[in-house]
């Protein structure tokens, strides 16, 4: 994002009025508060992308003559928490109001002494009775022990009834500061709890910022970036005009702030309001409203005292998260924010506006705003998933679940896409003549891709390594060069990329900081950008030039298991669709769409050999290290899998190429170390024989496992001479080996974590959306 230069002055903030009346706004005093040089320096745009959102979820609730007593609201909340709970976190915190009708005290002064001179309705009033505010470290379950020890403290009254009400709810992972319940969100602008906000993201101006707040009596509990946000609406509040609407006032807010972030916000001065923006964090705004009642954004022009609320004769409820799973129980209609949006729930309707930089000729009158709130709408969309798709069913952890659902989501991948039996198109005898490959996202791009320079394939974690398992399909259809990169070194190196490239983003949550930054780095050097998500409408889904979405169905557990699958054959759907036109590449081509036909049965096999894998996983549990060793194909296989060991089941465990391994690896090799080889029938078949055979003859025969192909009789007897494991999957195409391969070894590192006692769903320090960026 570029930022503003330290040598500019920061342009005077104003609020429109009415008709074309301006009011200078105390924002204006803020941005001038502190000299030009501690502004953040304009930087290169690739540091913070426009779309960067944040790790942690949101949730906000808000009902509107659809009465809900506080343990229903409670309860809402927290199972929205629970819902985003595989995004990672390490404390959460919630915020529900005292009571239902708020008691006002007029000219109550605030946090900085100064008296408030805001109306609700035209009158001078304070503030309302302080919500409740909960937070604890740790897990959800211990929020809710600790909302109960409280609200039992205060002796609420969990039965009263709420006719109208805007709770919120937070899942924080710590980015400033540790882990504490001060440290969680919801933050408050003071004692009195006037302003109460949860944010995802980072603020990369706070520090000036809370400099600015501290010199003007605020104090500071935390030692977060979000703690500046509510503060700044409580100093924006107490120096603005009468009746500036709650939306005005957060707009205000948002010019100030850099970074990334989504933000709800509510307040004691605008009770049963609640508003919500982004900039470049993942939000949505979920409806469920009776017939009678406003479900749609007013076309209303200028400014938003110049909006008129219509009128409501029914409920009306919104439902605000980070992700789909925690609305899709509640609603499956959902409007995807956009960056800069700004959603304002008032008097049962929404009013969607976007913050845009004002143009140049507006800014010409002193003590313009950069921004202006522009009303517009967004299209009313309808969720896919079901509920069931995030719940655990018959299984004991969600990782479980996913890694017995690849049959099912492999399939989901292909359906509609790939035509398993060519048929002859009318007026042809050619039956290759028929399109045997689907891709409607890539369809307009197939001839630019083929005609360019290279293919370059760009990921992190999982998703680098299900490019990497794709790269020699790639490279043997396409007749193109192919680079698979980690998208953080990519960055780092400010790697060459011409505009005659094909870049490829893959994640799974199409929210990936990381990839996105290399995103906008590549747009910008004129590639041609393709994403390859589980996530419609995600941030890469909408920056890409066009796409592949792998339907592989929600994923929760962190560790990604059917989503890697789903990823490889997405990339070989690709792979067959470029070389569709190439008549030498037909037989190959057959015989991995033969392969692809198959591939469901076959993981289904691989699935059967679940309970070797826990008898394999109780022989190791006692271990620190384990080796694992792969080649070609299945490289990425043993990258995969040691990464799915130390992600899950906290064991050192390391992918090498088995042809690096006289290079060093050897090394570690004895009778004591565990190690993994993936040996399957394939074009480097022989050489993994060969590092068998040196592993046996250096002692490793204890802990040596061996991942074979069914009826391999010289592998079998080399092992079995030794006493070595077999882990025996059926054969398929040599390009697919990395799908059938990786299943057992999922199903072994999920058992090690059982056995070892740890939380398979969400391991230490790990989050399922790694989507913050490192401060430069």
């Amino acid at each position: 994002m570029t930022k503003r230069s330290t040598s500019e002055a920061p342009p005077q903030q104003t609020v429109q009025q009415g008709a074309g009346v301006q009011q200078t706004h105390a924002a204006a005093q803020l941005d001038h508060a502190y000299p030009a040089e501690t502004a953040y320096p304009a930087e290169t745009a690739y540091a913070l992308p426009p779309d960067l959102p944040s790790v942690c979820g949101i949730f906000g609730y808000y009902n509107h003559r659809v009465p809900r007593n506080r343990r229903e609201i409670l309860d809402c909340l927290l199972t929205g928490l629970r819902r985003l709970e595989y995004r990672g976190y390490d404390s959460a915190g919630i915020c529900v109001d005292a009571q239902p009708a708020a008691t006002h005290i007029k000219d109550a002064p605030t946090c900085n002494g100064h008296a408030n001179g805001h109306a609700n309705g035209g009158e001078a009033s304070g503030p309302g009775t302080p919500p409740l505010v909960i937070k604890s470290s740790g897990k959800i379950a211990e929020l809710e022990a600790q909302a109960q020890r409280e609200l039992e403290d205060l002796q609420v009254d969990l039965g009263t009834v709420f006719a109208c009400h805007a709770g919120v709810a937070h899942t924080r992972w710590a980015t400033h500061g540790p882990p504490t319940a001060t440290n969680a969100h919801p933050h408050v602008s003071g004692r009195d709890h006037q302003f109460v906000v949860v944010h995802n993201g980072i603020i990369t101006n706070f520090r000036p910022l809370k400099n600015f707040l501290v010199s003007h009596g605020f104090s500071f509990v935390s030692d977060t970036d979000t703690e500046v946000i509510p503060k700044l609406c409580q100093y924006v509040y107490d120096s603005s005009p009468p009746d500036t609407p709650l939306s005005e006032l957060v707009l205000a807010v948002m010019e100030q702030l850099e970074g990334a972030y989504a933000l709800l916000v509510k307040s004691t001065h605008y009770p049963g309001e609640l508003v919500a923006c982004k900039r470049g964090s993942p939000l949505i705004l979920g409806i469920r409203a009776s017939p009678a009642a406003a479900v749609a954004s007013p076309g209303v022009k200028g400014c938003y005292q110049a909006a008129k609320l219509r009128a409501v004769e029914g409920g009306f409820e919104c439902f605000l998260a980070s992700d789909a799973s925690a609305v899709v129980e509640h609603t499956k209609k959902v409007i995807v924010l956009e960056d800069s949006d700004l959603v304002h729930l008032k008097d049962g309707a929404y009013f969607l506006f976007n913050a845009a930089e004002r143009k140049a000729e507006e800014n010409a009158a002193a003590g313009s705003p950069r921004l202006k709130a522009v009303a517009v709408q967004r299209a009313l969309q309808t969720l896919e998933m079901e509920v069931s798709q995030i719940m655990k069913g018959g299984f004991d952890h969600y990782m479980q679940k996913e890694i017995h659902e690849q049959p099912e989501s492999i399939y989901q991948t292909m359906r509609g896409r790939v035509r398993m039996e060519p048929q002859v198109q009318e007026g042809s005898l050619d039956p290759y003549k028929q399109q045997r490959i689907k891709l409607g996202g890539l369809a307009e791009h197939l001839e630019t891709i083929r005609s360019g320079r290279r293919i370059v394939f760009v990921g992190c974690g999982t998703s680098y390594h299900a490019s990497l398992a794709s790269r020699q399909t790639v490279e043997e259809l396409v007749n193109l060069p192919v680079a698979c990169e980690l998208a953080s070194d990519l960055l780092d190196r400010r790697c060459p990329i011409f505009r005659d490239d094909t870049c490829v983003f893959v994640s799974q949550s199409g929210e990936t900081a990381d990839t996105l930054a290399a995103l906008e780095y590549a747009k910008s050097r004129g590639a041609l950008c393709v994403g390859v998500t589980n996530t419609v409408g995600s941030a890469i889904a909408r920056s890409t030039h066009c796409g592949v979405h792998i339907n592989a169905g929600c994923e929760i557990g962190v560790a990604s298991t059917k989503a890697y699958t789903s990823q490889i054959a997405a990339i070989t759907m690709m792979a067959l669709a470029l070389s569709e036109d190439s008549i030498s590449k037909r037989e190959p081509r057959d015989a991995v769409i033969e392969g692809l036909a198959h591939l469901p049965d076959k993981i289904r096999q691989a699935l059967a050999l679940d309970g070797e894998m826990r008898e394999l996983a109780a022989k190791l549990k006692g271990e620190q290290s384990l080796l694992v060793f792969g080649r070609g194909y299945n490289y990425a296989t043993a990258l995969e899998a040691a990464l799915k060991v130390k992600e899950v089941a906290l064991m050192h465990s390391e992918g090498i190429l088995a042809g690096e391994m006289k290079h060093g690896p050897l090394a570690l090799v004895d009778e004591s170390m565990p190690i993994l080889v993936v040996a399957t029938r394939d074009g480097v078949h022989k050489k993994m024989v060969s590092v068998i055979e040196q592993l046996l003859a250096r002692g490793a025969t204890k802990h040596l496992l061996v991942v074979c192909n069914e009826g391999d009789e010289e592998v079998a007897g080399l092992c079995a001479s030794h006493g070595c494991s077999l882990i025996r999957v059926p054969q398929v195409v040599d390009c697919l080996a990395p799908v059938v391969n990786i299943v057992p070894l999922q199903l072994l590192a999920y058992h090690l974590t059982v056995l070892r006692g740890f939380n398979v769903d969400q391991p230490r320090n790990l989050a399922k959306s790694v989507t913050v960026l490192e401060e430069n």
